[in-house]
């Protein structure tokens, strides 16, 4: 169970001063925060001229060699980019409607992560969760270090939604998750606004 301040399911809105390129207008789904550290996906950085088809090509799955035999919308199926850590390293955010108890971490009620060649296995055959969002990657905090990257202001955090999960329009999601805290993304200036 996530403590009170820990920010499981919250997804985290860099800032323009957040001094990293890397998650410059990046949104990062939290899927462990404790006092030891964090760990999230960004969810709306595609990987360039990466496709779901292209892992599972990969992968030489039986019955599943070439990527016509994809239903289509699994073909373009975007791969993200977590995030810098372990980037040939793939992770799964999906509904709870598939779930392996030696495999998924329960995020909340509704939504897991899962990272394992049997879910990818799932959702090639049409027997996987109804939603995903594949990643290659993560981000990565040790303990305090997101907290202090918070307390200065290189982080905003809201409720996650399904749009920002598992929406297909990446360009749209950063704005739209600053319109959840009601911040108007034209305002946003990279200076920190300590008064």
């Amino acid at each position: 169970m996530a403590g009170k301040n820990f920010l499981d399911g919250q997804v985290l809105i860099a800032m323009p001063g957040i001094g990293d390129s890397r998650f410059a207008r990046s949104l990062i789904y939290m899927c462990a925060h404790s006092e030891n550290g964090a760990m999230g996906l960004i969810i709306n950085k595609p990987a360039p001229m990466m496709f779901f088809s292209d892992i599972v090509a990969q992968l030489n799955i039986p019955g599943l060699e070439t990527s016509d035999l994809l239903p289509p919308e699994l073909q373009t199926l975007p791969v993200l980019f977590g995030g810098p850590v372990e980037q040939n390293r793939g992770f799964v955010l999906h509904s709870r409607d598939y779930f392996s108890a030696s495999a998924s971490l329960a995020i909340r009620d509704d939504i897991a992560l899962t990272a394992t060649v049997e879910i990818l296995e799932a959702i090639a055959r049409g027997v996987g969760p109804r939603k995903i969002m594949m990643a290659l990657g993560y981000a990565g905090w040790v303990a305090g270090q997101l907290e202090d990257e918070m307390m200065r202001n290189g982080w905003l955090n809201c409720e996650a939604d399904d749009v920002l999960l598992f929406g297909s329009d990446q360009d749209s999601k950063y704005e739209r998750a600053l319109r959840k805290l009601g911040v108007d993304p034209s305002m946003l200036s990279a200076e920190a606004g300590h008064g």
